[in-house]
């Protein structure tokens, strides 16, 4: 075609955030560059009536970084790491830093408290036994009418 005409992409940058570009590239890498902090990996398991919650939370003090905590009802999992790094070569210092705080959270049943959670730290894993956490909660099956409605459930207040 004559004439063609040459299409360019053009970007517009945002003043206000002059490292987004930068941001983004990491991000697309998978580097978290934007949030600060980090989310542990956790798992939930059953162990017959108990629950158990393990955490990895590979490099931190129990004693400083740590804090395991029942707060209406809800299982608190927070921390802090700190990782702070440095190699030397050739008179250069290399430094990297790493940190950020955490918060995990895990409803707990009704009938469960504080006393009934242990808790322990070995190898970086932070496990939290929950006892009873599945007791007493066996399925009940419904039983299901086909095609008439379902019969109305008389309580005990309208039948005196």
């Amino acid at each position: 075609m004559e004439g063609e005409q040459n299409m360019t992409t053009l970007t517009l940058r945002d003043t206000r955030r002059p490292f987004a570009e930068f941001d983004g590239l990491f991000r697309s890498f998978g580097t978290d560059v934007a949030r600060p902090g980090f989310r542990p990996a956790a798992e939930v398991s059953r162990d017959g009536d108990d629950a158990v919650v393990r955490v990895e939370l590979p490099g931190l003090d129990l004693e400083r970084d740590i804090t395991v905590e029942v707060d209406r009802g809800t299982l608190v999992i927070r921390g802090e790491r700190r990782d702070e790094r440095s190699d030397e070569r050739d008179g250069r210092v290399l430094r990297e830093v790493r940190y950020g705080a955490f918060r995990r959270t895990f409803r707990l049943p009704a009938h469960v408290s504080g006393d009934d959670l242990t808790a322990s730290y070995d190898a970086g894993v932070l496990t939290v036994r929950v006892a009873g956490a599945y007791s007493g909660s066996t399925a009940q099956r419904v039983p299901v009418t086909v095609g008439a409605p379902a019969p109305a459930i008389e309580s005990d207040a309208a039948s005196e």
